[in-house]
């Protein structure tokens, strides 16, 4: 039997406090759920922080000049001299990394070719440096 109102009509308003109950809580449910989702399926090798047993032996500098020279740690090197001093350093330390730090004007093929040649000499951790601030 339908419910009436008290004057004898039905009742045409819908009661949405239970549909919004139950959004809020699937909301919630999902909320909770992504994070760690998100998390999981993010592959980041994130860094640690350095100790006192723990130091950086070695750091190589690489340069790329407006030009398109190469300096490695303030020397201007060619390209076959950058892949033996990298292969180099890596013998010596395995562990050896390496900032690259580019003109603002540099070729962009000059930079590209550059991390392409410290990384077929066998390094693997480098950072690209940059200025802070605003451009």
């Amino acid at each position: 039997m339908a419910s009436t109102e008290q004057n004898g009509g039905a009742i045409s308003a819908i009661n949405v406090t239970p549909f919004v109950d139950v959004v809020l809580v699937l909301l919630v449910i999902l909320m909770v759920t992504s994070t760690s989702l998100v998390k999981a399926s993010i592959g980041v090798d994130l860094p640690r922080a350095a100790s006192a047993s723990e130091t950086v032996d070695r750091t190589l500098n690489l340069v790329i000049e407006a030009d398109g020279d190469l300096l490695l740690d303030g020397e201007v090197v060619d390209e076959q001299r950058l892949s033996e001093t990298v292969k180099a350093a890596i013998a010596q330390d395995p562990e050896v990394r390496a900032v690259i730090s580019a003109d603002r004007n540099a070729p962009y093929s000059a930079v590209i070719r550059g991390i392409d040649l410290a990384k077929a000499a066998g390094l693997s951790k480098f950072a690209l440096d940059v200025e802070r601030g605003a451009p």
